[in-house]
């Protein structure tokens, strides 16, 4: 399957997912707002430029904001962590021989430990961003940090619950011949 088939596909599934599953769910949506779905972005391919990732980013925020019904709530997030991404994986990534460039992010291509920091941060970012355009309509500061909180650690869980169901092969292209 080619890399571009691979992510429209992934692109619908994390929306659907989104939407029509987590969006759902009753008793956590006040307080708790489980996300997967930026997952999508800091799953693309590394030789992506910064400017087609927040290209992408905001039209698949947009998607999200379609079926949320709130304009600009999932975009500007969705934008911010796209033009983040690319300054983490280069702090985080170590250094590697010239020759091999892996495709994507993953476990096996960065390692568990800066994979798990690059995850962290930059759901721990979403979340605070998503949940600050929130709450400047509403709410106490205490409410705004126990919703990033909680929010930020359903969402891990359910991140490390998705990429132990979704095995991601480590493709990697060598520069040689």
């Amino acid at each position: 399957m080619s890399v571009l088939m691979k992510n429209i596909l992934r692109f619908i599934f994390f929306i659907l997912i989104q939407v029509f599953v987590l969006d759902k769910v009753p008793l956590l949506h006040q307080y708790l707002k489980p996300s997967i779905a930026f997952l999508f972005i800091l799953w693309l391919p590394f030789n992506l430029s910064r400017v087609a990732l927040m290209a992408i980013a905001f039209v698949f925020g947009l998607a999200l904001d379609y079926f949320a019904g709130v304009p600009g709530l999932h975009s500007a997030p969705m934008v911010l962590i796209a033009y983040l991404r690319p300054f983490l994986l280069n702090l985080l990534l170590p250094q590697q021989k010239a020759e091999i460039t892996y495709s994507d992010p993953s476990t096996k291509s960065i390692g568990i430990g800066p994979y798990t920091i690059y995850i962290v941060i930059l759901t721990l970012i979403y979340h605070i961003y998503l949940t600050f355009i929130e709450w400047m309509s509403f709410g106490s500061f205490l409410f705004f940090i126990g919703k990033v909180l909680g929010s930020t650690t359903l969402s891990l869980i359910l991140i490390f619950i998705t990429e132990l169901l979704f095995f991601r092969k480590v493709k990697f292209k060598t520069n040689a011949g």
